[in-house]
């Protein structure tokens, strides 16, 4: 969506808590319908009866009846899009909304526009007339301000931040933090891909948000000192104040909106890295992260408590703080198809130099240093290196395998090919020298065999054999 800040008058702006007012209420009403409903029951209203229901409600109801009736009508739209979607969505039943936290309304165009096909011809219906589309009614002030109609509260101002005005059929206020916005619902058309072949690996991290394989480091923004010592005052004071005092109020919203400046950054932030991602690179590949069971708490239950729930807690806040599923679904949104998951095991043990996987070559957070070949780098763009070549983890391989013990070479013993039958060469018994050569030539063996060992073969020469 194109979100941009409003900016309404005194006298709209309580005009525009009234119709947050008016759907958060009906919005609740088909919540309630819906809860009573059980199997065996008659099916709970449609949207069709909701909208019948609420033509003889706004008759009885005063208040209700001095809202708009399409703003109202739109919640019901609303709740009927969230029952349908509520398997696919995953966000399950809808439920009640809440003042204070759940404020916000939908509109829809008011402005009648010719519809048009995909390939740009007129849209007929059955009978042959052209098919009128709504749209939004939006001006362009100058290069820094628009508007648009809300419905009862005229032309209402908001910040331009994109050169040109969106074209959309409906769009969406909400309030939140002392904020107003403005959300038209128009799909933006995809970052095509630059062709250059370049192919990029995304490592993100606690302490470096996203590391990419060509070595640059990018960190998201968070709140500064000053910043978070002014929340930490303003809970202290808002843990004094006495219970459901305005003063509390007060302290809570002023923490809010501090919090939400962390939030926009951190939105902004990852708007303008996939758009940077995107438009540079022709593949993606992130690292494939489970966040929802990466930040599950820690606590336990009563029976079975955890323990350091208070440390990762801290971890928690500190991964949902740098954006991870963000970044990965914006980038998902402006390159579709050419964004790739690479298995995140193994990716920062391995050595991209030599493939050499040790849990000993992670010096520290940062530093990488292979214990086979000596390659030295940051251990998050070893990581990332990693996820770009698509390596999927793994073992390492078993000639190289770091559990086993160090193999001495054996200087006089031939290689013999496993489809090579050497007794059947010389004459012998089936069987004979490989039992003694398995028994001799073990993994675990001692220096004081090595005697054994050559006075087989000078029994068993091999022809051809040094």
């Amino acid at each position: 969506m194109s979100r941009f800040r409003m900016y309404p008058t005194s006298a709209q702006e309580s005009q525009l808590l009234d119709h947050c007012a008016h759907a958060r209420y009906v919005w609740n009403l088909a919540v309630q319908q819906h809860a009573h409903w059980a199997r065996g029951k008659k099916s709970a209203p449609g949207f069709a009866e909701q909208c019948r229901q609420l033509t003889e409600a706004r008759r009885e109801n005063e208040w209700l009846r001095a809202g708009n009736a399409d703003v109202q009508q739109q919640a019901l739209q609303d709740f009927a899009r969230a029952k349908q979607a509520r398997f696919a969505s995953g966000f399950g039943e809808p439920t009640w909304r809440k003042k204070y936290r759940h404020e916000g309304f939908r509109v829809i165009g008011t402005d009648r526009v010719t519809a048009f096909e995909e390939d740009g011809t007129p849209l007929l219906n059955s009978k042959g007339k052209q098919v009128m589309s709504r749209s939004v009614v939006v001006q362009k002030l100058n290069r820094r301000w628009a508007q648009a109609k809300v419905p009862g509260c005229g032309w209402v101002r908001f910040r331009l931040t994109r050169p040109e005005l969106p074209e959309a059929k409906t769009f969406r206020v909400t309030f939140r933090n002392g904020q107003w916005h403005i959300a038209f619902a128009v799909v933006p058309e995809p970052i095509g891909a630059p062709c250059t072949g370049e192919v990029i690996g995304v490592d993100r991290g606690v302490k470096i948000t996203a590391a990419l394989s060509d070595g640059r480091t990018l960190n998201c923004p968070q709140l500064t000192v000053r910043e978070r010592a002014q929340i930490r005052k303003h809970q202290r004071r808002a843990s004094r104040a006495p219970k459901g005092s305005p003063e509390k109020t007060a302290e809570y919203a002023k923490v809010s909106r501090l919090k939400a400046r962390e939030v926009n950054r951190r939105k902004d932030w990852c708007e303008k890295t996939s758009t940077m991602l995107a438009r540079t690179c022709d593949v993606i590949r992130f690292e494939k992260l489970n966040i929802k069971n990466m930040t599950a708490s820690a606590k336990g239950t009563a029976e079975q408590p955890g323990w350091n729930v208070r440390q990762k807690a801290g971890l928690n806040r500190a991964v949902l703080a740098q954006g991870w599923g963000l970044l990965r679904q914006r980038t998902e949104h402006k390159a579709p198809g050419r964004v790739e998951d690479v298995p995140a095991p193994y990716t920062s043990l391995r050595c991209s130099a030599c493939g050499w996987i040790e849990k000993n070559s992670r010096k520290s957070q940062a530093e990488f240093v292979c214990v086979s070949c000596g390659f030295a780098c940051n251990a998050d763009t070893n990581a990332a290196v990693n996820v770009a070549a698509g390596h999927a983890g793994g073992v390492t391989p078993r000639q190289r395998s770091s559990a086993r013990e160090p193999q001495p070479a054996w200087a006089g013993i031939p290689l013999v090919h496993e489809e090579e039958d050497v007794n059947a060469v010389r004459g012998r018994p089936a069987g004979l020298l490989d039992r003694e050569a398995r028994t001799l030539l073990a993994p675990r063996h001692r220096e004081s065999d090595l005697h054994q060992v050559h006075a087989v073969v000078d029994a068993h020469p091999l022809e051809g054999c040094r």
